[in-house]
């Protein structure tokens, strides 16, 4: 059940960022066309990536999430079991969700910035 979790999060974080990226590019090409044909279009360049930018951020949200969920998770399992060990257990737990926050934050600037 863990490496499912950790996969389905890594997939949410991948598919995040592919629609970060990749809608933008295809509402420039879209409005060039349709600036050729002289017709409108559903969602101008813009909006397209404020729309792909919302998305893509709550994806790495709740990747995010999930991961430290099932750090804390793990953590408090293993402190139930062996209640000696907790502090040496809780730094590691601490220093890992640290690390998942940074990288969802720097996820988020990218977010920002495309």
């Amino acid at each position: 059940m863990s490496k499912r979790l950790s996969k389905i999060a890594l997939g949410l974080m991948v598919v995040g960022l592919f629609l970060t990226l990749a809608p933008a590019a295809w509402a420039v090409e879209a409005t060039a066309t349709a600036a050729e044909s002289g017709s409108g279009t559903f969602l101008s360049a813009d909006g397209a990536a404020k729309l792909s930018g919302a998305i893509g951020a709550g994806l790495v949200i709740m990747g995010a999430a999930a991961g430290i969920g099932r750090i804390g998770g793990s953590a408090v399992e293993s402190m139930a079991r062996q209640p000696e060990v907790a502090g040496q257990i809780f730094t590691p737990m601490i220093i890992t969700a640290a690390l998942i926050e940074g990288a969802t934050f720097f996820a988020l600037i990218v977010i920002l910035i495309a």
